[in-house]
């Protein structure tokens, strides 16, 4: 987000930080988000900065009074008081504090490592599963069904939070569903003041390796750093690691690449 919108999601996210995190307010505050996708008079409305700031939150207690937690009105309230460049930020930010309080629930209930490691195990499989990919993001298959498809191969083998993550990536609100499943993991990651480190390598890496390298990373980019590793045979000898959008190549296919260059150069 830009501007103003990034100043009036840090704010939310402070009201968040101070709220009593409870399991359902996650699922709140993204129907909120929903909510303002299908109605653009009422996004306008919250956003509309010729209203004051009393006004908005005026608005928040006349339409959500009694029909949401006081947690989650507290931080839509939070949040219609800033400003906003774009009326969409809004359910933007909403969407984004919803996986945030997802994964804040997970955390008092120190599950967050075995769920962020569930959605790289998701995300992976369903890369993996051509069928199964093209039924999710088919939007001619109801969104119910799709994510009762997931729910259906989750249950009793993922964690409740996992599970409410996966229905919802289904849904999207325009992203695929892998986009969806990275930014949860990313979220998750957020958490520990952690980064995400994407390690593609030909043969599994030991325990001890993954140790080294989680070590080394975090030194370099001074946080700790969350491995998601994967198997990839393209891979020739060493290993590729991207983070955010730097790429680190230290395969042989990439070596070699760059003696082509400077021989053709």
């Amino acid at each position: 987000m830009r501007g103003a919108s990034n100043e009036s999601l840090a704010k939310a996210q402070e009201a968040l930080a101070s709220a009593a995190v409870t399991e359902g307010l996650g699922a709140e505050l993204f129907s909120v988000a929903r909510l303002l996708d299908s109605t653009g008079a009422l996004r306008r409305a919250l956003t509309d900065p010729a209203r004051s700031r009393d006004q908005r939150s005026a608005l928040v207690q006349q339409l959500f009074g009694g029909k949401i937690s006081a947690q989650a009105q507290e931080i839509l309230t939070a949040a219609v008081a800033g400003r906003w460049v774009s009326g969409r930020d809004l359910g933007n930010a909403l969407d984004q504090l919803s996986v945030e309080a997802e994964v804040a629930y997970a955390d008092g209930r120190r599950k967050l490592d075995d769920v962020e490691d569930e959605l790289f195990r998701l995300d992976r499989i369903v890369a993996a599963e051509r069928g199964l990919s093209d039924k999710l993001s088919d939007r001619n298959i109801p969104v119910s069904a799709r994510q009762e498809l997931l729910a259906g191969l989750l249950r009793g083998k993922a964690d409740e939070v996992t599970v409410r993550l996966a229905e919802r990536a289904v849904d999207g609100r325009g992203r695929s569903f892998a986009a969806s499943l990275r930014s949860y993991q990313v979220a998750a990651a957020a958490r520990r003041s952690a980064s995400i480190a994407t390690v593609r390598v030909a043969t599994d890496l030991s325990e001890a390796e993954r140790t080294r390298l989680a070590t080394a990373l975090g030194r370099q980019y001074g946080r700790e750093i969350q491995l998601n590793v994967i198997v990839d045979p393209k891979v020739i000898g060493g290993v590729r690691v991207d983070i955010g959008d730097e790429v680190i190549d230290a395969t042989i296919a990439a070596r070699l690449d760059e003696a082509q260059r400077r021989i053709a150069g």
